[in-house]
């Protein structure tokens, strides 16, 4: 099995800052607490308050897909257009094996 890597870019809508931070810091633990998580990390960018790096590792496949229909992350990505200035920019990457 191929561990995966994930990384999000996330923007901030003018006046949404507040609001992303708080978002992008309450999933930190329910992701942290999903089976097959190794690593999950929000890092807001310090001279923008706007532009945030999600930084996760799963132990493979499966759990990141998990994941991705999670009940958290389901409804923080429904908010997100309202929020965000576009869709978060996601690269996955696994280790090859």
């Amino acid at each position: 099995m191929s561990k995966v890597t994930a990384i999000a870019l996330l923007k901030a809508a003018p006046g949404a800052e507040e609001k992303v931070r708080a978002q992008a810091l309450s999933l930190v633990e329910p992701s942290r607490a999903e089976p097959g998580n190794l690593s999950y990390q929000a890092y807001v960018h310090p001279e923008d308050p706007s532009a945030w790096l999600v930084f996760e590792e799963w132990a493979d496949r499966a759990a990141f897909e998990a994941h991705l229909s999670s009940p958290h992350l389901t409804e923080a990505l429904a908010a997100g257009p309202g929020l965000l200035v576009g869709p978060p920019t996601e690269h996955v990457f696994t280790t090859g094996e």
